[in-house]
């Protein structure tokens, strides 16, 4: 198992920045993927961003502003959230996945954060 534990979020202004990050109790690389999810009140949770090995995916909407990135010293996954817009507001959540090739609905994952709050004002 492992624990996860999300922080950096707050409030910025539209075209801020911001840098998650998500902790993991144990080494993550060669055994999780990590992926970055977020969720809005009434939506589902969609897919953000996520790391394997050599491997990295986003999803559209963040192509080009968010940079997945992966300290294996600190057993922690990063999001950079640049050119943020108030589209961006959610809470994220990190998620753990079996090591592997990368996936991108929430229920193919097994471990989550306790999610942290972005909120980019206009």
């Amino acid at each position: 198992q492992v624990q996860l534990v999300e922080s950096g979020g707050g409030l910025v202004q539209a075209g801020g920045s911001l840098r998650l990050s998500c902790a993991a109790s144990v080494p993550i690389f060669g055994r999780y993927n990590i992926g970055w999810f977020r969720q809005t009140p009434g939506k589902e949770r969609e897919f953000v961003a996520a790391i394997s090995g050599g491997a990295i995916n986003y999803d559209d909407s963040v192509k080009g502003r968010f940079t997945i990135s992966r300290d294996n010293a600190k057993n922690t996954v990063y999001l950079q959230m640049n050119s943020l817009k108030p589209e961006d507001t959610a809470v994220y959540y990190c998620a753990a996945d079996r090591w592997g090739k990368i996936l991108t609905t929430p229920n193919e994952y097994d471990y989550w954060g306790q999610g942290t709050q972005v909120t980019v004002s206009s």
